[in-house]
């Protein structure tokens, strides 16, 4: 393992813990809409065999936006646009001289734009069936910095169809909802299709005002792309991506419709990943 597989495909990190396709669909004319910002600081990354290994420091960092708004009472258009993405790599500095071995780089641009549709199939007695289809665009850079290892994007357009199931239910008078989804991820380029799957679980501690939220998802490589490590020019593209990944969120109201959301994100497992968790935190308006 080089020390250039560190490298973190930012799009899968985004996709799994910033949002994810409601179950329910919104009425028509209203929507959820949110803006937030992502970091994550990495220094660690999981091999392609599962171990950790120590990497140079890297940050990414992006301001994203995400919506959801209903076209009918059917359909739901879906959003996601990072449109402000920043990958950063620490000066190598030497420990017994102090000497800058290597100079950071940083390469900043958009990043890799998500647009979709959300369907509902079924939608009674609590229970909620949906279907969507997302198409990931190859927006943000691919290849960046001297070595062409920075990345704000995989440079790959895929087509993610998904089922989604969900229930809303009271324990003592406690307010949940669950959600399951599980879903195929088509890539090109030569990059490896995937299986998702995922589970979240949410409360009101506070009816109307304070949500918490948890979170697991899984990506499973099918390894079926042809997609080398390395490419002519030396970047490295993470392809054969897989983790668990485990997070939580809490969502405060201020008032009916605007409020503000805080998310931690960590993996439980992973091969050619960063290891490192990330954080996020945003503004949203819910327009019920």
């Amino acid at each position: 393992m080089t020390l250039k597989k560190l490298i973190t495909t930012i799009a899968i990190l985004l996709l799994s813990y910033q949002y994810s396709f409601a179950q329910w669909t919104k009425d028509k004319g209203k929507g959820y809409y949110k803006v937030s910002a992502w970091y994550l600081e990495s220094d660690e990354h999981y091999t392609d065999t599962g171990e950790k290994d120590p990497n140079a420091t890297r940050t990414n960092f992006n301001f994203n936006f995400y919506g959801q708004y209903g076209l009918t009472k059917k359909w739901d258009l879906i959003a996601y646009v990072p449109f402000f993405s920043r990958t950063t790599q620490n000066d190598a500095v030497s420990r017994t001289t102090g000497q800058v071995l290597t100079e950071g780089e940083a390469v900043n641009s958009i990043g890799d734009i998500d647009l979709g549709v959300n369907y509902s199939i079924f939608n009674k007695n609590s229970w909620a069936l949906s279907a969507s289809l997302k198409f990931g665009l190859p927006t943000g850079k691919s290849e960046g910095g001297s070595d062409g290892s920075f990345q704000t994007g995989d440079g790959e357009f895929n087509q993610l169809m998904q089922l989604n199931l969900g229930k809303s239910f009271k324990i003592y008078n406690q307010s949940f909802y669950s959600k399951v989804y599980f879903g195929f991820n088509n890539r090109t380029n030569n990059f490896s299709d995937q299986l998702t799957t995922g589970l979240e679980l949410g409360t009101q501690l506070i009816q109307n005002k304070f949500w918490l939220i948890g979170r697991l998802n899984t990506i499973q490589s099918l390894h079926n792309g042809s997609l080398n490590a390395q490419n002519s020019q030396g970047s490295i593209f993470a392809n054969n991506i897989e983790y668990v990944g485990l997070g939580a969120e809490v969502a405060y109201y201020i008032n009916k419709k605007l409020g503000v959301s805080f998310n931690y994100s960590s993996l439980l497992s992973g091969k050619i990943i960063a290891a490192n968790p990330s954080f996020s935190a945003g503004v949203f308006l819910d327009v019920k």
